[in-house]
């Protein structure tokens, strides 16, 4: 018997059937074990020693994996292809060693790009061992990731109150989203305008010249800043007759990109399908790991973590045999196309994502997947077959043309294009982002017939205003593509850098455009000013090629770490003496545009309007940072720092508790105030006065007496329902507005529902919500939002949404998603390690002793769950210096 281990349960149950009876294939579930989220996992005084920490659900599985290699001949670790698959192969590798179960047997690390029977046996034929310098640099980004976070982080509480973490990575992406931002900020608008003219060939067919120069000088792009001017230059065409220098028709070849890897399928998921590129990882990991295709689990696309752009000899003959099948002959370039990749880590430069079987055409696959499985496999199809095929053939058309208006002159160019031949095109085009300039060159459209010397006809002159406009926000897909031409992150970690800004509240995305919140600005700021090398681009791209040069075997991973470790600990200890009003006064100058946007009237921005003697400055609160008088506490004006400029007139308006009314029942006053998490209503003073946030878009200038009692008086009794005789009443709740009867509750669309539905309306809501839940019995299970397929056990497994939130459901096991999971996207690999770890968790009624087995076990092995001595990171002492 022979044990392998893999990171899925899925893709286990694949591997099992392709290998037979003679192996078991057991699955690690990811990562076995991580540094505890604590200060103290590593140790730079103890030349970096890492303590690593099991759960007590990968315990049970080590336990499982570790039980089934005591009766087996040999272990083959065929964890993913990548870094972090390397690095999980090394943390099992370790803990059986550890548990003493090898006994000499024979491991060996396997790797395979698809998940193919052909893929998966060739691999098992040639094995090897674990690749000891990729571990090296896994084990180095994960020490850096980690002295970073766990010692900046905590400055960022101390001098920058709201903030609440920063990375190695993280702040430098954030830093892109932010400088993008106040690029924005500071950009002047300018006026320009283009002429251009309608013109008629001799044979009546009509096309645009756009004015290219003047009286002998060339006109660069805006250079007509004016509207005078531009009048001087539509007259001198007005009055002018026109004839056509010279036409001059050049063919154009354009040769297809490489197929996708990582970042570029991120990118064009984003451009062609609005993924996220978390989303876009999810959707292919199922791809990859495999999909029931008539009875028999198939990998449809290669591994889709990677750098390289390269296909294997036997993908580009078959992507030709199906271009040939597919499109024609002529569509077949003459020989195969070969791509090298821009990677620096020729190790991590694996196959590009391709169809593991290019005659697995979309069509072909189409009634297996789901919705957005085919879009994202249709696109990952089309993009590598178009890399084999031939080059589109474009014939370029200019004609330069000049306009005579005695003896003053103007020169007029037309450009047109048109396809002679598709080539690649037939299968697949790029799209670009908002805001992205072409460089196809075939959108000028098609000239008609224009012959040299010939006169042409003026039918009409037109002069257009414009404007400049800013560079436009990152997306998701541009921000990608900015951090891979600076060499920030490698592929497996831009989905999880762009999700960690969004949780942490540093972005918000509108529109697919990373908009940076007040609090994102200010920790770049204060890191910008404090530890100024750390979020540079160069020194971040500079450590990444270390890394990459641990992985090739060129570096050692200790003294990277070393180097690294002396000057920022050194940085570290001197912001102990920073003093907070430093840290105010260079976030004040560093974000002026944000915490003193201009006034209409002109005005100083920075003095108070209120006692109008003050200076407004950045505050530290307990909640975060805030603008405030110099003159408090004489002056308590106060004001949010927000992302949106004119949050001045709000600040003002709120500046003084606003007095609205007296409610006639309780006789209490009622006003409009600001706190520290918006605007507000409230009843009366004191701590028992009643208070109501304002609901999203409502502003505080319209807030009249009326609004304000119907806010302060929710929830609101509408009446009781016909059949039950029992009250609904409606309010506004952490998930919006809602209505409530007999313990249920159903949405409303939206808040001013709250206040006019009637109670036909109520019935109908509360009755149209029961029926979306046919699913539940006698206990009021909720039925279930999606399936999500079989666990390898045996059973459903399930999305539902309960009383406290979404969670997945396996027969009696319940697992909560995580804060901000969209239920809708979870995959089942996350499910089962959810299930998993609830499952791993003892139930009520079992002894301590029995729960604490599993990490027991394991403390009696490594040194994991030892507590170190030192719980803080030290600098090297003097003698290790150098």
């Amino acid at each position: 018997m022979n044990v392998v281990v893999v990171e899925s349960p899925a893709k286990a149950k694949t591997i099992n059937k392709y290998l037979g009876s003679g192996y078991k294939v057991l699955a690690s579930f990811g990562h076995v074990r991580d540094l505890p989220a604590k200060d103290g996992s590593v140790l730079p005084d103890q030349d970096f020693e890492m303590l690593w920490e099991v759960d007590g659900a990968s315990a049970k599985r080590m336990k499982d994996i570790a039980d089934a290699v005591k009766s087996s001949d040999n272990l083959f670790l065929a964890t993913d292809p990548d870094r972090e698959g390397e690095a999980i192969s090394w943390h099992v590798l370790d803990m059986l060693n550890k548990k003493r179960v090898l006994n000499g047997k024979s491991v060996k690390r396997v790797v395979f790009n698809a998940i193919t029977k052909k893929a998966v046996l060739d691999a098992m034929a040639d094995p090897r061992d674990i690749d000891v310098p990729l571990v090296d640099a896994y084990l180095a980004r994960r020490a850096l990731d980690y002295l970073v976070g766990f010692n900046l982080s905590p400055v960022l509480w101390r001098k920058l109150p709201g903030a609440r973490s920063a990375g190695r990575v993280q702040s430098v992406a954030l830093r892109l989203v932010c400088d993008r931002e106040s690029e924005i900020e500071r950009f002047i608008t300018e006026e320009y305008w283009n002429i251009s003219a309608l013109l008629k060939t001799p044979r009546g067919e009509e096309f645009e010249a756009k004015l290219v120069s003047a009286h002998g000088k060339r006109l660069p792009p805006r250079a007509i800043g004016n509207g005078e001017e531009a009048s001087r230059l539509k007259a001198l065409l007005e009055g002018a007759t026109f004839i056509v220098d010279s036409v001059e028709a050049k063919p154009v070849k354009r040769n297809p990109g490489p197929p996708f890897t990582t970042s570029t399928l991120q990118q064009a998921a984003s451009s062609n399908l609005g993924f996220s590129a978390s989303r876009t990882m999810q959707v292919a990991q199922k791809l990859y790991e495999g999909v029931d295709i008539g009875g028999e689990t198939v990998g449809l696309i290669t591994y889709m973590r990677t750098d390289g752009v390269q296909m294997a000899p036997e993908a580009i003959d078959a992507a030709r045999r199906a271009i040939v099948d597919q499109f024609g002959e002529r569509y077949m370039p003459e020989k195969p196309r070969f791509y090298s990749t821009k990677a620096k880590n020729a190790q991590e430069a694996h196959e590009a994502i391709r169809p593991t079987d290019f005659d697995r055409s979309p069509d072909r696959v189409r009634k297996f997947l789901d919705a957005d499985q085919i879009r994202l496999y249709d696109l990952i199809w089309k993009r590598g077959i178009a890399s084999q095929m031939a080059s589109a053939e474009i014939e370029r058309t200019t004609a330069e043309i000049t306009a005579d208006n005695k003896g003053e002159k103007a020169g007029l160019r037309a450009v047109g294009s048109v396809i002679r031949f598709d080539g690649f095109i037939a299968a697949y085009t790029d799209q670009k982002e908002d805001g992205e300039q072409s460089d196809d060159g075939d959108e000028d459209g098609r000239l008609p017939e224009i012959n040299a010397r010939e006169n042409l006809a003026k039918q009409k002159i037109n002069s257009t205003q414009h404007f400049t406009e800013p560079p436009p926000r990152y997306s998701e897909a541009s921000l990608i593509k900015k951090m891979e031409e600076l060499g920030i992150g490698r592929p497996s970690t831009y989905a999880a850098t762009l999700a960690t800004l969004r949780d942490r509240d540093y972005v918000t995305i509108d529109k697919r455009k990373l908009i940076p919140q007040a609090k994102g600005r200010l920790v770049t700021a204060f890191l910008e000013s404090f530890f100024t090398k750390y979020v540079e681009y160069d020194f971040t791209a500079d450590l990444e090629e270390k890394l990459d040069r641990i992985s090739a075997g060129e570096l050692n991973w200790k003294q990277v770490l070393r180097d690294f470790w002396k000057d920022f600990f050194a940085q570290i200890e001197d912001t102990k003496e920073l003093r907070v009003t430093n840290v105010l006064d260079s976030l004040n100058e560093a974000l002026a545009p944000l915490v003193f946007p201009k006034r209409e009237d002109g005005s100083d921005p920075r003095i108070c309007q209120v006692c109008g003697t003050g200076n407004l400055s950045l505050k530290l609160g307990k909640y975060g940072a805030f603008v405030g008088c110099s003159n408090y506490p004489e002056c308590n004006y106060t004001r949010q720092l927000s992302s949106e400029n004119g949050g001045e007139a709000e600040g003002v308006a709120l500046n003084e508790p606003k007095n609205l009314g007296t409610d006639p029942t309780t006789g209490e006053e009622l006003t409009l105030r600001s706190g520290r998490f918006g605007p507000y209503i409230q009843r009366g003073d004191g701590k028992e006065a009643k208070r109501a946030s304002l609901p999203k878009g409502w502003k505080p200038e319209d807030i009249d007496y009326e609004k304000a009692m119907a806010l302060i008086s929710l929830p609101r009794d509408i009446g009781k329902h016909p059949e039950t005789g029992k009250m609904i009443s409606s309010g506004i709740g952490r998930y919006g507005p809602f209505l409530l009867h007999d313990g249920s509750y159903a949405n409303l669309e939206t808040v001013e529902d709250v206040f006019s539905v009637g109670l036909n309306r109520a019935v109908t809501v509360i009755a149209e919500k029961a029926n979306k839940a046919p699913g539940r019995g006698a206990r009021g299970t909720p039925a279930a939002l999606k399936t999500l397929g079989d666990h390898p056990d045996g059973g459903a497994i399930t999305v539902r949404d309960g009383k406290y939130g979404p969670y997945v459901n396996w027969g009696k096991v319940n697992a909560t998603l995580p804060k901000g999971k969209d239920p809708q996207a979870i995959t089942v690999e996350e499910a089962l390690a959810l299930i998993a770890e609830k499952a791993g968790k003892a139930p009520a009624g079992k002894t301590a002793k029995a729960k604490a087995k599993p990490k027991a076990a394991e403390a009696k092995t490594t040194k994991t769950v030892a507590k170190p001595k030192a719980t803080k990171a030290k600098a090297p002492a003097k003698s290790k210096k150098g």
